[in-house]
């Protein structure tokens, strides 16, 4: 099941669309921003119909 997300990139503030696949349940990940290109760690915990995505700076984590 995908699902759209709208998130704030934590290094540049941009705000940024993803896509979501939550279909794998709990999931965390790396995929860079797509303004700048940074490397953003992605946290996705899917309970059922329920999701909570939280974004955080690699280095952060």
């Amino acid at each position: 099941m995908l699902e759209s997300a709208i998130y704030d990139c934590p290094y540049c503030g941009e705000e940024v669309e993803t896509t979501l696949d939550l279909s794998g349940g709990d999931q965390t990940y790396i995929e860079d921003c797509q303004v700048c290109c940074r490397p953003i760690l992605f946290i996705l915990q899917v309970h059922g119909e329920e999701w909570m995505l939280d974004v955080k700076r690699e280095d952060d984590a």
